[in-house]
Order: C-alpha cells, then sequence, then structure tokens
C-alpha cells in the first residue's frame, strides 16, 4: 500500500464518520417536533460546541497576531533594507487564511456576519428565528458540504506528494495551507449546528429570546 492509498483510506473513513455525525443535522427539527423530551441535549450540544468555538478564536487571535508580526517584517525588510523573501510572503498569506478560516465560525456564534439589517428588524423574534433556521438549512449546510466534496481529491493529492510552494524559496506547507478550506467548512457546519438548535430551542419556548440589541455582543471563549 503506497502512500496515497493510505491517503485515500483514511479519506474514506473520514467520509464514514461525516456521514454518521451527519445525523446530527436533523436535531434543530427533531426539537420543534419534540421539544419536551430532546431541549436538554440540544441545549448541551449547543453550548459544546460554542465552547470548542472558543478554541478557534483563539487560533484566529493568535493567527492575527502573527500576521501583523510577519506583515510588519516583511515592510522593514523590503523598504529599508531592500530584501524581499518568498517565503516571508506567503506566511503572510497563510497567516491571513488561517484568521479567516478560523474566525469564520466565531463571527457566525457571535451574529456578526453581515445581514440583511434593513428588512430584519422588521420581523419579530419568531420570525428571525424561522428565518435563521431555513437560511442555514437551506444555504450554509449545502454550500458546506458541497466544499468538502469538491477539495476531497485535491486535497488528497496535496497530502499524498506533501505538496509545497511553487518558488524555489518558498515553503514545503501548502498541502497544510490546503486543509484550511475542509476545516474551515467542518466548523462552520458545526457551528451552523449550533446556531440552528438555538432558534429551535427559541422557537420552542426553551431558550431566552435574543434581542436586536444583544446580537452581536459576543461571547466569551
Amino acid at each position: 500500500m503506497d502512500l496515497q492509498d493510505i491517503f485515500l483510506l483514511f479519506g474514506r473513513y473520514l467520509n464514514w464518520l461525516g456521514l454518521g455525525l451527519s445525523v446530527l443535522l436533523l436535531l434543530p427539527l427533531v426539537t420543534l417536533i419534540l421539544p419536551d423530551l430532546v431541549h436538554k441535549p440540544s441545549r448541551g450540544l449547543s453550548e459544546f460546541i460554542d465552547r470548542l468555538t472558543g478554541i478557534a478564536l483563539e487560533i484566529s487571535i493568535f493567527a492575527a497576531m502573527f500576521l501583523v508580526l510577519i506583515q510588519l517584517t516583511a515592510v522593514l525588510a523590503s523598504y529599508a533594507m531592500g530584501l524581499s523573501f518568498t517565503w516571508l510572503s506567503e506566511l503572510v498569506i497563510y497567516g491571513f487564511a488561517t484568521l479567516f478560516m478560523f474566525g469564520s465560525a466565531v463571527a457566525l456564534r457571535n451574529s456578526a456576519h453581515v445581514r440583511v439589517d434593513i428588512f430584519r428588524p422588521r420581523f419579530g423574534e419568531t420570525g428571525r428565528n424561522w428565518i435563521e433556521l431555513t437560511g442555514i438549512y437551506l444555504f450554509l449546510f449545502p454550500i458546506m458540504i458541497r466544499i468538502l466534496q469538491t477539495g476531497e481529491q485535491g486535497l488528497t493529492r496535496a497530502w499524498t506528494i506533501f505538496e509545497g510552494s511553487r518558488e524555489t524559496d518558498g515553503l514545503p506547507i501548502l498541502f497544510l495551507f490546503k486543509t484550511l478550506l475542509p476545516i474551515f467548512a467542518i466548523l462552520m457546519i458545526v457551528q451552523g449546528l449550533s446556531e440552528a438548535l438555538k432558534a429551535a430551542l427559541r422557537l420552542t419556548g426553551h431558550l431566552e429570546p435574543q434581542t436586536p440589541q444583544s446580537e452581536g455582543a459576543g461571547h466569551g471563549a
């Protein structure tokens, strides 16, 4: 068995695991139908996911500080000493990608994503929760699952050859950079599940209503 077969087998196991866990995506709908039966595990799972997203927040903070440091170093090297390094430029790209990919789930948790604010306040609490729930199932879940499906073969190839930069003085970690995309999709699916659970719990009266003033206030890590 060569290296490619090993990664293909590992990817197949991950697919099976993902299919098994995908049943959890139906839990918000079950919460709507049987709220008295499943509201406690639903709320517990949502809180657990939010705590895990706190780890993504810490990674994003570290990536932001790293990005500032590397960008400052690149500017000083370029303008003060006339030096230019491909690996330094790639570090800036990798730092920004890490910040974005991990920070997106945090923004979703904290209601910091861009919304149609002109129309959203016109809906009552019930309407906002239904829109949240519908949007997650119609847009977020399908798009993120599609991202996972389309990037599978390219990611397998990248790991098989431990793909590096095409530049001679670049970083040999392009395969890790490409791994950020499925990580982003998984984090968004998991946090989307948490948001869907919250919406279902609010609709069934098992979670306090979210006022417009509290949206975007953020959560602690």
